[in-house]
């Protein structure tokens, strides 16, 4: 499942470079001064990120910043982004998108050379932006967003938006390869705290099941600040740590107003991100798929015309998790090893207990979760202290589903 798609003749996907995506602000009200650029100086600005290594420019007239003030209108949006586009067009050797929520500004720029829709509602804001794209058959960065832009509170929320707006625009006739999804990062609501930024970013991975070009726009976001503790203008280098992860974990496109310190973070990250096997013949194909959470599968298996019962039932068979168990009785260690194998798992232990030579010894065991939780509900009814094995192997697992105490700490 390999992901390779074509922007308007750019070659975005696992085997090409990650492509970067220059931000340039025409709006006073953004939360990062430093990326507001004036008319006068835009063509400059924008050929500049070009030499840089740029080889896309988004365009914003609007901030999307939720603390934005003021709040301009449509027209006033309008009136900067057309000249604006006017001016690069022909003139820049980059694609150019357009960051909009509004569908009569997205159609007028496509008019006026853009190439790109950026909907940071994800098609939300304006029920007739989807039309535009349809219409005019645009690639489109769309946002993870239910409601408002960005009001996803945890990677579960993103995989279920991302996956509604895939088929609401395969339900309009978008060819859906042309769409760029965004995992919404930044607090794009007050209820957003870092730590669902943090899963985000952790679990960029669990975004390829949906085979398409997937940017990061983390740039100098709050999720940064909550670390740092910095103004927008210090946090750089927090951005660069957190874009060579994502870049590591799969991302194909980020979004950063630092070009040329981006651009060594991302070929460094880049070099050391695997390739997934993929092997091909005639009209065959066999690839390897990371699946690290029962819901990607089901996402996977949706996609490939499986029932949404049959999903349900199946997504815990295709996650392992290897359980180590220490300090407990040979005989206890036996029992799980015995009831593990009868559910298609195992188990390792030491040589010297399984001829009984010594009294206590570690358990490593090996399963799906399907199988584990098979073996907990087993556990919980047997004699000396599996029943308490069994309340802290389930316990284990449950906090590995937990956000908050994943990534909850003290910053």
């Amino acid at each position: 499942m390999v992901v390779d798609v074509d922007i308007c003749g750019l070659k975005v996907g696992d085997e090409h470079p990650v492509r970067l995506m220059g931000v340039i602000n025409l709006s006073k009200e953004s939360f990062y001064r430093g990326s507001v650029v004036s008319t006068d100086s835009l063509l400059d600005v924008a050929r500049r990120m070009v030499d840089e290594g740029a080889t896309l420019i988004d365009i914003g007239a609007r901030s999307t910043w939720p603390l934005a003030k003021p709040v301009i209108d449509k027209e006033e949006e309008m009136e900067r982004m057309i000249p604006a586009l006017d001016i690069l067009k022909d003139d820049v050797d980059a694609l150019i998108s357009v960051d909009t929520v509004y569908s009569g500004i997205a159609e007028e720029s496509l008019k006026h050379g853009a190439d790109i829709i950026n909907d940071v509602s994800g098609f939300t804001a304006d029920p007739h932006m989807i039309d535009v794209v349809a219409d005019h058959d645009c690639p489109a960065v769309v946002m993870a967003s239910e409601e408002v832009p960005g009001d996803t509170l945890g990677m579960d929320a993103v995989m279920d938006s991302l996956a509604s707006i895939i088929s609401r625009a395969d339900a309009r006739g978008i060819d859906t390869d042309k769409l760029i999804l965004d995992p919404a990062i930044g607090r794009w609501i007050p209820e957003k705290d870092p730590i669902f930024d943090f899963e985000t970013m952790d679990r960029f991975e669990s975004l390829k099941v949906f085979g398409k070009a997937l940017l990061a726009a983390i740039s100098r976001k709050s999720c940064i600040d909550a670390v740092l503790h910095r103004p927008a203008s210090e946090r750089l280098y927090g951005s660069l740590a957190a874009t060579a992860i994502v870049v590591h974990k799969g991302a194909h496109i980020i979004r950063t107003h630092d070009i040329p310190e981006t651009k060594d973070v991302v070929d460094v990250a880049r070099a050391m991100r695997h390739r997934q096997p993929c092997v091909r013949s005639e009209d065959l194909e066999v690839s390897l798929v990371d699946i690290t959470r029962p819901d990607d599968a089901a996402y996977l298996m949706k996609r490939m015309g499986v029932t949404g019962t049959g999903a349900k039932v199946m997504k815990n068979k295709t996650v392992s998790r290897v359980i180590r168990v220490n300090n407990i009785s040979t005989t206890e260690a036996l029992m799980i090893k015995q009831e593990i194998l009868a559910r298609g798992g195992d188990a390792a232990l030491e040589r010297d207990a399984v001829s009984h030579e010594t009294e206590k010894t570690d358990v490593l065991i090996m399963g799906t979760l399907l199988q584990f939780q098979k073996l907990v509900r087993k556990l919980s009814c047997q004699a000396r202290r599996l029943p308490l094995i069994a309340e802290m192997i389930a316990e284990a697992l449950e906090k590995d589903m937990d956000v908050e105490h994943r990534y909850q700490r003290e910053l």
